[in-house]
């Protein structure tokens, strides 16, 4: 039986697999910051508010001054955040907030409401600053869609880093971000989640191949999704098939996946998880398992603002000084 059960391209966003609703994938160039901790460039000729195009190999995305994705809602998911390069500034309408990134991952669970602002702070102005960003939408079932809003770090540190050589003596690197793989284990993920219960299987790992590396994907169980997103390289081979980068490869979790690289770098990420099985009725940030908890949930938006904004601005950014942190809505300080 063979391990490949489909190949499509890439979209924005990348498309899922039930219990994943989106992955969006964000890679931009910043040049030096600003006193301001945006970019110290012109902006004049940019679709602020909606910056979505790549100008001079960087986006502002729904920033104004500082790019990034100032206050909005969220209701009925989680939003799993991998930040590879460059830095997240988190604030909320809990009156919790963060600076995390550089490998760090945020995993938010929405439940039943939280507004969220999520900045990217251009820290270095003395030099270029590069950013790379995953943000999963992790379902919840509907028994969890109204739990109280929580987040947690998952620190660079903190992030199981596995290192596996073949015969040739080159190596594959992944960083496990949830779920087990050969032996290994990743951090817990929020308390809430669908990943919480290990029979659910979830799985999310980003993997590095060196130059013509062999990696062997270990099968797993049945009633799994799985899928390979192949974002950086040049071309791999699996089952006799060559993969441009580009591409999604969904699995038949029931078989192991063999993939050889070619002659660049290649990167993937690695999503699966057992299907929650429910009806999904998205409306923006708001998802539901029908039409009319959706219009509930937005009512409920527009009467409460989830609590409100505590925060000087709707993009709001930390100063310039502070490290990595995270302030939890009890006033417990986290710094790695």
């Amino acid at each position: 039986m063979n391990s490949i059960k489909k190949i499509t391209p890439l979209g924005f966003p990348w498309q899922t697999s039930d219990p994943f609703i989106f992955c969006a994938y964000h890679e931009d160039l910043y040049p030096k910051g600003n006193e301001i901790l945006g970019p110290d460039a012109s902006l004049s000729d940019r679709n602020l508010g909606q910056d979505f195009t790549l100008k001079n190999g960087w986006r502002m995305y729904h920033g104004t001054r500082v790019p990034g994705f100032p206050s909005h809602p969220h209701c009925g998911f989680e939003t799993v955040t991998i930040v590879q390069k460059g830095l997240v500034d988190h604030s909320d309408s809990m009156g919790a907030a963060g600076r995390f990134g550089n490998g760090d991952v945020q995993w938010m669970t929405a439940g039943k409401g939280v507004q969220h602002s999520e900045m990217f702070p251009l820290l270095n102005k003395e030099k270029e600053n590069p950013f790379l960003l995953f943000q999963l939408w992790l379902n919840l079932p509907k028994v969890k869609k109204k739990v109280s809003p929580h987040f947690k770090m998952l620190w660079n540190e903190n992030i199981p880093k596995i290192d596996f050589t073949d015969t040739n003596h080159y190596t594959t690197s992944i960083t496990l971000i949830a779920g087990k793989l050969n032996n290994h284990t990743a951090p817990a993920p929020a308390p809430d989640s669908w990943a919480a219960i290990p029979s659910n299987n979830i799985l999310i790992a980003t993997i590095v191949m060196d130059a013509n590396a062999t990696y062997t994907l270990p099968k797993t169980i049945a009633n799994t999704n799985s899928s390979i997103y192949y974002f950086k390289g040049d071309q791999i081979t699996s089952e006799e098939k060559i993969i441009k980068v580009g591409h999604r490869i969904e699995l038949n979790s029931l078989e192991d996946c063999t993939i050889i690289n070619g002659t660049v770098e290649s990167h993937f990420l690695i999503l699966q998880g057992k299907p929650i099985n429910e009806p999904v009725v998205q409306h923006g940030p708001f998802v539901a398992n029908t039409h009319e908890e959706i219009h509930n949930a937005i009512q409920e938006y527009q009467k409460t603002k989830y609590g409100g904004w505590p925060w000087p601005h709707v993009d709001h950014v930390h100063a310039e000084e502070k490290g990595r942190f995270a302030l939890y809505p009890d006033g417990n300080l986290e710094e790695p």
